[in-house]
This record gives C-alpha cells, structure tokens and sequence, in this order.
C-alpha cells in the first residue's frame, strides 16, 4: 500500500507575517511544499492531502492544489477551531489553533493507509523522503506495540538567525529507537549551540547536536484512534486555555513512555530548512537554487 503525503498547511505563519504556503521561493515561483510533493511522487507516495482552512479554501486550490491533479490524487481536509469532540466548545477568546494533534484529527476520515505528516513550510528533501518510504514498506515487528518512525535532523541546522522557534528535542537509544521527545517552543541560537527560553530563570542548555524532530513522521492509520484519545485528555486538562496547543510530538512521547510504541529515527543525507522569519527568506530562496543548479531537481519543477 502505497503511503500518504500528509501536509500540514492550515496556518497562516503569524511569525512570518502572511501566507507563507504559497510564497515563491524556487527559481521559477515554486513554493517549498512544490519540492515536497514531488519528492514524494518520486519515492513512490499514493496520494497528498492537504489540511487547509474552509477561509483560504479557493486560492489554496487555485494557486496550489491544481498544479497537482494530473499529477497525484490530491484530497483536503480542513481544520476548524470549533471541531471538537462532544462536551467540548471553543472558551470564550481563544483563537489560537489546537495545534498539529488536531491539525492531524481533521484528515483521518480521508487518510485510510501509513502516512508521512509534514509541514507544509519545511524544506526535507529528497533524501528524507526516500527514506521514510522505504522504512513504511518494511515488514513491522510482531511486538504488540504501534510501530511508527520519524526522520531526525541535527537542531544546529534548524535553527533561525532571526529569532526563536519551536522544534521537538529528540533522545535515541542505542537501538535507533525514539527514547523520549520533548517540545521545546522558544529555542535561540547561541554561540555556544542554542538555548530553550520557554521558563524565565530556567533556561535550558543545548548543544545543538540533538536529534529534533521537524513534523516528518511516519504513522500507520491506529495512530489516529490513539490521537482521538489523547486530545480529549488534553481537553480535559487544557480546554479553557486560550493558547494551549496538543503536539504530536507529545502524544507520541507519551506511547512511547507507556511502552505502547516503538518510533524507529531515520538518518538522512538531507539537511532541512525553512522560513520562520521574512528574514529567514533568502537562506532557503538560496538553498534551492544551488540544489537546482545541482541537478538535484529540475528547474522549472513541473516541466
């Protein structure tokens, strides 16, 4: 069974300051998740399917999903604030998403095979891609635990020159075998690697060697019913936040704690980037034109 493309593409980039979904950054006005569909056509997805919001629905179509119909079956899914489950409402003031957990919630009634989740502003490459396909293809171990896996990359080459941001910090056994995942939300470059800035007083040290994770996992279809269960907690707990968000990265750490899931990290030749701040832009406009130049994809992209 061929695996699914799913991307993450319902937020608006507050930091960045607009649609950064659909900004050019490719030599010819391709956008980076233009690179992350055609690397997954190449390593043998079935499908994408996009979580968008109902909002930008028609442009999103307009400017990005047709460049993809001939191409590979193309779904949507949309999340919505208020979609949530039974007892639950929106409190009063939040219009903050629920984060990448209900983002991933939002597509399961369209998503029936193992999927890769991404984001849809993150550069992965197409190294990553042909890993995470090739691993998705194995035979899983008869172990009783959920097998699930993700491609790691090294925190120093994620890190933004122009302020905070927000990866999963990443501990990996002797085995190659996810330990723990913690979401760190306010990471800064440091001359000495970086530093989480989340708690004032109790910074914590990096080293910038960490494995983190980017949002490029990979899931058979149980992890939505697991997901169901752990926002509904996380409702129960969090539900008059108005800015509390469920992570995957979270709700995967706690399977892995309960001894419910094995998350094989995947290593990769590809080094990532993307755009957290506009001044992040020419970095990444720059990073695809010399892969282009490379050979490594053709320019235009979809010739």
């Amino acid at each position: 069974m061929k695996p699914t493309l799913l991307i993450l593409a319902a937020g608006m980039g507050s930091r960045y300051g607009g649609l950064k979904q659909i900004d050019p950054m490719g030599p010819h006005g391709e956008t980076v998740l233009d690179y992350s569909v055609f690397d997954a056509i190449r390593a043998g997805f079935g499908k994408v399917v996009f979580v968008i919001r109902r909002d930008f629905e028609g442009v999103f179509r307009q400017q990005v999903g047709a460049k993809f119909d001939q191409k590979i079956p193309v779904e949507y899914a949309f999340q919505d604030l208020n979609d949530l489950p039974a007892g639950f409402s929106v409190p009063e003031g939040r219009t903050k998403p629920w984060g990448t957990s209900h983002a991933m919630l939002a597509a399961e009634s369209v998503v029936h095979e193992p999927c890769v989740m991404i984001n849809a502003d993150d550069f992965y490459g197409r190294d990553a891609f042909a890993s995470i396909a090739n691993h998705l293809s194995t035979a899983a171990p008869a172990n009783g635990k959920s097998q699930y896996c993700m491609v790691g990359f090294k925190l120093s080459n994620t890190l933004s020159e122009h302020g905070s941001v927000a990866r999963g910090v990443c501990k990996v056994d002797d085995q190659g075998l996810l330990s723990s995942v913690t979401e760190m939300t306010k990471i800064f470059k440091t001359d000495t690697g970086a530093e989480n800035r989340e708690v004032e007083g109790a910074y914590i040290p990096l080293t910038g060697n960490e494995p983190v994770s980017m949002n490029f996992w990979g899931f058979t279809p149980d992890f939505f019913g697991h997901l169901r269960v752990a926002f509904v907690e996380f409702l129960q707990e969090n539900g008059t936040s108005l800015t509390k968000e469920c992570y995957v990265p979270k709700v995967v750490d706690d399977m892995i704690q309960a001894n419910r899931a094995d998350v094989r990290v995947l290593p990769t030749t590809s080094k990532w980037f993307g755009v957290t701040y506009p001044d992040d832009k020419p970095i990444v406009v720059g990073s695809i034109k010399a892969l282009v130049d490379a050979g490594e994809y053709p320019g235009p992209l979809w010739a």
